[in-house]
């Protein structure tokens, strides 16, 4: 039976580049970094959440990837297609003036939701968005 998720992908344009904003900017360890051949396994992930790595695969042709697949993925990825999926903060207010000050790019600042939620959207170096997500209190 499946126990958890261990890795995700996000497809990055330059990895070193994905290294800097990840680490720096979102405040992400380095998990792996690791060159075999022509591929490199680069991984990051959250202090608080060591079970997960995220491989910051890059966007070139190899592997299983074409340059056709390659050309595809990354028109996708720089227009924000992809879903990088939603990352979890005590406070996003406080995370986006954070992050913000960073040069992080919002394509949209805190928002409450309807369904409990404050939530912000950024982009990475890439083009890749996420949500910013804050619980709010139950009443």
């Amino acid at each position: 039976m499946i126990n958890n998720l261990s890795a995700a992908t996000i497809w990055v344009k330059d990895q070193n580049e994905a290294l800097r904003f990840y680490t720096e900017k979102l405040g992400f360890v380095i998990r792996n970094d690791v060159t075999v051949g022509g591929y490199r396994w680069l991984s990051v992930g959250l202090k608080n959440q060591p079970e997960l790595e995220i491989n910051l695969a890059a966007l070139k042709p190899g592997g299983h990837l074409t340059e056709d697949d390659v050309i595809a993925l990354t028109k996708l990825v720089e227009m924000g297609k992809m879903g990088g999926g939603v990352w979890k903060t005590d406070n996003c207010r406080t995370d986006y003036e954070e992050m913000s000050a960073k040069g992080v790019e919002f394509i949209q600042p805190p928002t409450d939701r309807p369904y409990g939620t404050v939530d912000a959207v950024f982009k990475d170096t890439s083009g890749n968005v996420f949500v910013l997500s804050e619980d709010k209190p139950k009443r």
